[in-house]
């Protein structure tokens, strides 16, 4: 209970929520995490060589045509970055060699085409 009340005082910080109906649901559609920002349903799927961001608005893929997205992986005191570019009708992504495991925090920033910078907050289990 502690983490949400964290997640309510962090200003413009996403957090999950599973009770409330706004005609869509935030299930993972591709193995990932699922945070909505701006009745934006942000997906992260992480692994160890790539990170990639689905995008779905009211339910429906968005898309990242236009879009720029950078993601921090925090594992304890390590920081990795990795710039996100479009790759597909509703997909960001980057390739690489990454560290994500249970326990690894997620923090994206996202542009899409034509709207404000949204700050999403993931926490890989």
């Amino acid at each position: 209970a502690s983490l949400s009340a964290l997640a309510l005082c962090l200003s413009g910080a996403a957090f999950a929520v599973d009770d409330h109906k706004h005609g869509h649901e935030h299930k993972p559609l591709h193995g990932g995490v699922v945070v909505e920002a701006n009745d934006i349903d942000f997906e992260l799927v992480a692994t160890a060589d790539s990170i990639a961001l689905f995008v779905r608005d009211h339910g429906k893929a968005a898309s990242t045509q236009g879009a720029t997205a950078k993601v921090t992986l925090l594992n304890g005191t390590e920081k990795t970055e990795a710039t996100l570019a479009p790759a597909g009708d509703n997909k960001l992504e980057a390739k690489g060699a990454f560290k994500v495991g249970s326990g690894t925090k997620a923090v994206a920033s996202v542009t899409l085409a034509g709207r404000k910078p949204v700050n999403v907050r993931f926490a890989i289990k």
